[in-house]
């Protein structure tokens, strides 16, 4: 059964940058795309930004021009950089894979913007 692993939220200051990652545990697939997506309790989860295989990328309009979505595919990683960090980034990030008939999830790993 695949499962993915985030890591890399935290606490950061309103201008200031993280970079989460997210991997497919023991290599237990080949994800075509991944992504990330964000949700705050009690709003629906929204898209933050895609990446297939061969690197084509799509974004969410708030968050373009800020954040870059890039992976890895020996190591069934994605990574998201986040510059330029807002308060209104403030969310839970969960890490989606693809494997071309299922969806795979996270567990989420939460990004604090806040002085």
């Amino acid at each position: 059964q695949g499962q993915l692993v985030e890591s890399g939220g935290g606490l950061v200051q309103p201008g200031g940058s993280l970079r989460i990652s997210c991997t497919v545990s023991q290599n237990s697939f080949i994800p075509s795309n991944m992504g990330w997506h964000r949700q705050v309790p009690g709003k629906q989860r929204e898209v933050v930004a895609i990446i297939t295989r061969a690197g084509l990328t799509v974004y969410a309009d708030s968050v373009k021009g800020r954040f870059t979505i890039s992976r890895d595919n020996a190591k069934a990683t994605v990574f998201l950089q986040m510059n330029n960090l807002k308060p209104e980034d403030t969310d839970r990030y969960y890490c989606q894979a693809y494997n071309g008939t299922q969806y795979y999830w996270g567990q989420g790993t939460q990004v604090t913007v806040s002085t």
